[in-house]
């Protein structure tokens, strides 16, 4: 287990955690969820998250990284009028579908026809908003954030995979230096409470489907082509299988969906996590560990991440995915003949536009493909 894999695995595993936790959050608050439930949340999915990354890595020798479905709890948090009990069986009944996608051939061989080039420019749209976000950051904080962006400079000279945590350690320092209080941080570990869920037809339709296809559309297929992108061929159809059952049995315990991560998957794998790529899998079962931690020290995080200002999380995000970006950029325009395809994919998954519940993601990816067929028909 070299020191970059562990490296790799604790950033991605704290980008993804402070990207997103506070949607979650706020799903959990939609539901009606008292603050132990709430808890009870972030630990469920925290160890799905963690026991999904960890089998299916080592499983299929393929660095596999899961993650919460965050167009999913920001769904959630947009319902009205749902109790926790009923949001958990429309959860039961979106991690069945999920898992009985698996078994299905069709979305497999759809997945393996993905261009290269469509699959790395969807990549690079989704990541190219969060690293923006960076020079607003320096913007609103430039005390704090410039130096945390010289740390990260000079610390990639001698070892890129330590530069993101070297700036985030410079951030924490210069953010008590300048007064944040960390006082009153305690360390409280969250149990899982149990919940008896409910299963309203209603809900189960207006929640639990939706649930269902926003995961698919805008999680695991952005997933799927980030692995692509990289060099593997991820295992469509176990993946799909586990995390979908992982989200049945986790829903009981308050947690919504798992899915593939995109964006904190793609931190985990460049040649800068492992030089061999068919070594580069064990990054999975570093990533699963570092969940597990956050999964159970989660009261005690928040209330760290809370206290940061927020800028400091943002320029963490931003400086984080730069490498990635980079790379996603080189493969999407690599082939002439995919080029302008890949423009418009990039395009409208950076717009973050949104349709009928669908993420930018997967209609970046349906413009391109649907560019590309039309270019293949005149040739």
């Amino acid at each position: 287990m070299r020191l970059s894999v562990i490296s790799a695995a604790v950033v991605a595993a704290l980008v993804g955690y402070a990207a997103s936790v506070a949607i979650v959050l706020a799903a959990a608050t939609a539901l009606g969820a008292t603050p132990t439930q709430a808890a009870s949340w972030l630990l469920a999915v925290s160890l799905a998250k963690a026991a999904g990354s960890a089998f299916l890595s080592w499983q299929s020798r393929v660095p596999v990284v899961l993650a919460w479905s965050t167009p999913g709890a920001a769904l959630i948090a947009a319902t009205e009028g749902i109790t926790l009990a009923e949001g958990v069986g429309a959860f039961i009944v979106a991690g069945l579908l999920i898992a009985a996608t698996g078994l299905v051939r069709p979305l497999g061989a759809l997945v393996a026809k993905i261009p290269d080039g469509i699959a790395a420019a969807m990549l690079a749209g989704v990541l190219l908003p969060f690293c923006l976000k960076g020079a607003g950051a320096a913007q609103a904080l430039p005390a704090i954030i410039l130096p945390m962006v010289a740390v990260f400079l000079a610390v990639r000279l001698l070892n890129p995979a330590l530069a993101v945590l070297a700036a985030f350690a410079t951030g924490v320092i210069l953010a008590l230096v300048t007064g944040t209080d960390l006082s009153t941080l305690t360390l409280a570990a969250p149990v899982l409470e149990p919940i008896l869920p409910e299963f309203r037809l209603s809900v189960v339709l207006g929640l639990g489907l939706p649930l269902y296809l926003v995961t698919m559309a805008s999680q695991n297929l952005p997933g799927f082509a980030t692995l692509r992108a990289a060099g593997y061929e991820p295992p469509v159809a176990p993946a799909l299988t586990v995390t979908g059952l992982l989200s049945a049995l986790s829903a009981p315990f308050g947690a919504h969906t798992v899915s593939m991560a995109a964006i904190t998957a793609a931190i985990c794998l460049g040649p800068d996590v492992h030089p061999d790529k068919d070594r580069r899998w064990i990054v999975g079962l570093a990533y699963a560990a570092a969940w597990v931690i956050l999964g159970l020290l989660s009261p005690t995080v928040l209330q760290l991440l809370a206290a940061l200002p927020a800028p400091v999380v943002l320029a963490l995000v931003a400086l984080a995915l730069l490498s990635p970006l980079m790379g996603a950029l080189s493969g999407a325009f690599a082939e002439p003949s995919q080029r302008f395809a890949a423009t418009l994919t990039l395009a409208v998954t950076a717009s973050g536009v949104a349709a009928f519940g669908i993420g930018a993601a997967f209609w970046g990816l349906v413009a391109g493909i649907a560019v590309q067929l039309l270019e293949r028909l005149r040739r």
